[in-house]
């Protein structure tokens, strides 16, 4: 039985964020203001079925998703671009791959202990966010 991700996280580190707005294309004042923010993740998990919120000061977003199924998404709230995204088991984690405009576009998330770690990938960029459950 996988790992339940269900929950609501609170953003401890985020590391390379910059970077990884930078290689999505995002202006420089958006990437200002979203690099101060404290984002809140809520997840929902029934079996291989996901919603996961997002939750900030300056955007929210919200993806749903069910294992193994591509699905197109727009990345409203990040670049608003369109791609193909589809979500996988890898031992206990989530590893998502997005195909679109952008090359080596993904993410991965993971749960250590009271801790959900997510890797966002685009291109050469790999921005390292670490959230503690909140009770």
């Amino acid at each position: 039985m996988p790992v339940n991700y269900s929950g609501t996280w609170d953003i401890v580190s985020n590391v390379n964020f910059e970077g990884y707005m930078v290689s999505l294309g995002i202006d420089f004042a958006t990437r200002k203001i979203a690099s101060m923010l404290k984002p809140q993740k809520v997840i929902k998990q029934d079996g291989d079925c996901f919603t996961i919120r997002t939750f900030t000061t300056f955007r929210n977003y919200e993806c749903s998703f069910k294992i193994g199924e591509e699905v197109t998404e727009v990345t409203k709230g990040m670049d608003n671009r369109s791609c193909q995204t589809v979500v996988n088991w890898e031992n206990d984690k989530l590893v998502c791959i997005q195909k679109g405009e952008k090359k080596n576009r993904g993410w991965t998330h993971w749960i250590q202990g009271d801790e959900l770690h997510l890797e966002l990938t685009c291109e050469d960029q790999v921005c390292k966010q670490v959230y503690k459950r909140t009770l």
